[in-house]
C-alpha cells in the first residue's frame, strides 16, 4: 500500500474466499477471517455487530441485496448498523479476488470518501463488469 493512504481492518465473511483476504493484505489492510473469530453458521447480525465491534469493514458474498440492506440497516426502519462499511462481491468465488484487486483503487478511494465524515460510511458493490457504490 502506498503511504499516505489510510488503512482499513476488513471482516471476511463465511463464503468469502481467502485469496480476498490475500489481496486485501497484499495492499496493507489488516483482514479478520470469519472462522479465526466467529463459529461456523453464524447469524448475519452477529456477523454485523462483530464488524462494528472491531471497527472493520464487512465484506460478503450475497446474492439477495434486498435481504442484505434489511440485515444491515439500509431500509427506513433500521439504523442499528447505519455505520457498518461493507465491500459486497458480486461475483462468483473464483472471480472475487480478481475483481476486488482490480477495484482496490476504486474501494480505497471510497474508504478515504467515508473517512472525512463520521456519520458516512462506505458501501461497494464490485460486480462482474461493473462497480457500484451508495454514498
Amino acid at each position: 500500500m502506498k503511504q499516505g493512504k489510510a488503512r482499513f481492518r476488513a471482516l471476511l465473511d463465511a463464503g468469502v474466499p481467502d485469496s480476498v483476504g490475500a489481496v486485501l493484505e497484499e495492499r496493507g489492510h489488516i483482514v479478520i477471517y470469519h472462522r479465526n473469530v466467529l463459529p461456523e453458521k453464524t447469524p448475519d447480525l452477529v456477523v454485523a455487530a462483530t464488524a462494528l465491534a472491531n471497527d472493520a469493514v464487512l465484506v460478503a458474498i450475497d446474492n439477495d441485496m434486498k435481504q442484505l440492506a434489511q440485515r444491515y440497516g439500509m431500509t427506513a426502519r433500521g439504523d442499528k448498523f447505519a455505520r457498518l462499511s461493507i465491500i459486497r462481491l458480486c461475483c462468483n468465488e473464483t472471480l472475487a479476488a480478481q475483481r476486488l484487486r482490480h477495484a482496490m483503487t476504486f474501494v480505497e478511494h471510497e474508504w478515504a470518501i467515508a473517512e472525512e465524515k463520521a456519520a458516512r460510511r462506505m458501501w461497494v458493490e464490485i460486480r462482474q463488469h461493473d462497480l457500484r457504490t451508495y454514498r
